[in-house]
């Protein structure tokens, strides 16, 4: 099985890897920053540039899965989002998606088989603030996802997404750090505490397995409840936040 993902070498992406390549599967990882562990070929790309994009799967026998997960986040309010904020996000998180999901259909649809799994978020559906760009570009995914998975099921390729919540990456490591920033918003989770990138990973070789073979165009939470929750399920009179997780007294 030959595996390609994008932003492999970050948190979710990197932990993506790890998890095919030791079910052992063929495992490329396609981002701008190189991917060093042992058993997994990196290509050093600028994924807004297509035609490398393009040119790179051209290299590739055959491709039977597809993580699109590259992204970016740009913190900023309505009215700070700047143009340049606004269209790096948009190019990164949908333009570059897009039109990688369009190269990798083709390869598919002459094959008549193949599973692409995108990385949206939790973000794809609520509105949280200083977001906005990110959020946009997050919730547009889910666009993509359905009509692909409506276009390309005819073929036998499955098109499906997870929906992580807050997970502990290196991008979001001064956020789990800081507990003025984590109690409260673990507060709000069912599960009380962040996720790891390899239960996200656990997540998406499940869509992209023949146990999946009846799902498509499914956005699956990864978020330890948040979703479920409207209200706080914790606080300091029924439970106790240590070492980043609430627990009941």
């Amino acid at each position: 099985m030959n595996v390609l993902i994008t932003g492999g070498a970050g948190g979710i992406g990197r932990a993506c890897l790890r998890r095919f390549r030791d079910s052992g599967a063929n495992t490329w990882s396609f981002d701008r920053a190189d991917n060093d562990e042992p058993g997994i070929q990196s290509v050093s790309i600028d994924l807004t540039d297509h035609t490398s994009f393009d040119a790179h799967l051209d290299s590739l026998a055959s491709i039977d899965v597809a993580v699109l997960n590259a992204g970016i986040c740009r913190p900023q309010l309505l009215d700070q989002t700047t143009q340049e904020d606004w269209r790096s996000t948009l190019e990164i998180n949908l333009t570059a998606v897009f039109f990688h999901l369009q190269a990798i259909a083709r390869r598919m649809k002459q094959q008549r088989s193949g599973t692409i799994v995108l990385t949206a978020s939790t973000n794809s559906f609520d509105g949280e603030p200083g977001l906005i760009a990110y959020n946009a570009s997050k919730a547009a995914l889910l666009g993509i996802l359905h009509t692909a998975a409506n276009e390309l099921g005819p073929y036998g390729i499955r098109v499906n997404a997870v929906c992580p919540g807050l997970i502990q990456t290196p991008l979001t490591a001064a956020a789990f750090e800081n507990e003025s920033i984590v109690k409260p918003y673990f507060a709000a989770l069912p599960l009380g505490r962040g996720g790891q990138p390899e239960e996200v990973s656990n997540t998406i070789a499940f869509l992209a397995s023949n146990q999946a073979s009846y799902i498509t165009g499914a956005s699956i939470f990864v978020d330890g409840g948040q979703m479920a929750s409207k209200f706080a399920t914790w606080n300091d009179q029924n439970a106790t936040f240590a070492n980043g997780e609430w627990k009941l007294n």
